[in-house]
C-alpha cells in the first residue's frame, strides 16, 4: 500500500464530510491507499456517519477525548502504507495536491523528512502557510509569503525548518523512528516538535510549492487554549535549534540594521552595517554575532514572560 491518510475528528461533521468528499475526489486514480478516521469523542452525529462508511475507510473510535497527538499516534500504529498523510478534518483538498508532495519527498532521496504544502485560508483565499520559520522572538510561526517567482522557476520545493500538521506527509518508517507525536503537547506544537526531531536525525523538511489546499484555519473548539504552554515546551526543548534555524529573523534584523545605519549611522556602526548587508542579501552564510545575540535575548525575554505566567519551576 502506498499511502495511509489519517484524519483525526472531533465534531465539526459538516467540515469533515466536505474534507472527505474533496479527498476522494482528488486522490490519484489507481493509488493504493487507506483512509483512517479517528473519532476523538465527537457528540454531533459524527459517529453515526462513520458507521455508514466502507473500505477504503477504516474507523477508530476513542473511548474518550485523547487529544490531537494521541489520536494521530493511535491511527499511525494501525496504518499499512509506505507513506502517512496526516490531514486536519477542516481541509478542502484541491486537485493535484498529493503528487507534488510525493515528488518533493522523492527529490530529497534518503534525506527526505517531513513534507508540507501551501495552504490558503478557506474563507479569504489568503496564503496561510508556506512553511514554518523562526520569528524575531525566536519562536516558530507560519510564513505567509511565497518564494519569488524566479526561485519557483528553478525549484518546486522549499527547504524549511518545519511544516504544519494540518497537512503533512512522511514515510511511516521515519514516523516510527521518530516515535510519532509527543503527547505532552496539547493540541499544538506536536508538528513543529516532530519536524525538529526529523532535522536532528539528519533529515530535510520541505514544502511542495505546487501543492495547494484550502484550510478552515483553527476551526476546532479550544484549539488555542494551550498555545503558551506548548510554545514554552517547544522552546525549552529546541532553544539552540531555534537560534540555529533562525535565518529568516536574523536576516530581518540585518535589514533593519542597514536601514538604521542609513538614517542614523551611530545606530549601526559601518562595519556592522556592512556585515549585516552581506548576510541580509545572502552574500554571507554567517550572520553577525550581534544579530544572533539579539535573537537569543528576545527568546530569553520570552522565557522570563513564561516564568511569570506559569512559575519558573513548572
Amino acid at each position: 500500500m502506498q499511502v495511509s491518510v489519517i484524519i483525526p475528528l472531533y465534531n465539526n461533521l459538516a467540515l469533515t464530510r466536505a474534507c472527505v468528499d474533496s479527498l476522494q475526489a482528488t486522490l490519484p486514480a489507481g493509488l493504493a491507499h487507506e483512509i483512517i478516521l479517528v473519532d476523538d469523542g465527537s457528540t454531533d452525529g459524527t459517529r453515526d456517519w462513520l458507521a455508514t462508511l466502507v473500505p477504503p475507510f477504516r474507523v477508530v473510535l476513542n473511548e474518550r477525548n485523547l487529544g490531537y497527538a494521541a489520536a494521530n499516534n493511535r491511527a499511525a500504529a494501525l496504518a499499512h502504507g509506505r507513506f502517512l498523510a496526516l490531514l486536519n478534518n477542516d481541509l478542502v483538498l484541491l486537485p493535484g495536491w498529493l503528487g507534488p508532495m510525493l515528488r518533493a519527498h522523492a527529490s530529497l532521496l534518503d534525506a527526505a523528512g517531513v513534507i508540507g504544502n501551501v495552504q490558503l485560508d478557506a474563507r479569504s483565499g489568503a496564503i496561510d502557510h508556506t512553511g514554518i520559520i523562526i520569528n524575531h522572538q525566536g519562536k516558530p510561526v507560519h510564513d505567509r509569503a511565497l518564494p519569488s517567482a524566479l526561485s519557483r522557476f528553478f525549484t518546486t520545493i522549499r527547504r524549511i525548518p518545519a511544516v504544519t500538521g494540518a497537512c503533512l506527509l512522511l514515510e511511516r518508517k521515519l514516523w516510527r523512528q521518530l516515535g510519532g507525536f509527543d503527547e505532552a503537547f496539547i493540541n499544538g506544537g506536536e508538528d513543529v516538535d516532530l519536524c525538529f526531531r526529523a532535522l536532528a536525525s539528519g533529515r530535510t523538511n520541505a514544502v511542495a510549492l505546487t501543492s495547494v489546499i484550502r484550510h478552515h484555519v483553527s476551526s476546532s473548539a479550544g484549539r488555542k487554549l494551550h498555545d503558551e504552554q506548548n510554545s514554552r515546551r517547544l522552546a525549552r526543548r529546541w532553544h539552540r535549534e531555534f537560534i540555529a534555524h533562525g535565518s529568516h529573523a536574523l536576516r530581518q534584523w540585518c535589514r533593519d540594521c542597514v536601514d538604521r545605519s542609513l538614517a542614523e549611522p551611530r545606530d549601526c556602526a559601518p562595519d556592522l552595517a556592512r556585515r549585516a548587508w552581506l548576510y541580509a542579501n545572502h552574500l554571507s552564510r554567517t550572520p553577525p554575532p550581534e544579530a544572533v545575540a539579539a535573537l537569543e535575548a528576545a527568546l530569553d525575554d520570552e522565557f522570563r514572560r513564561w516564568d511569570r505566567m506559569f512559575g519558573a519551576d513548572s
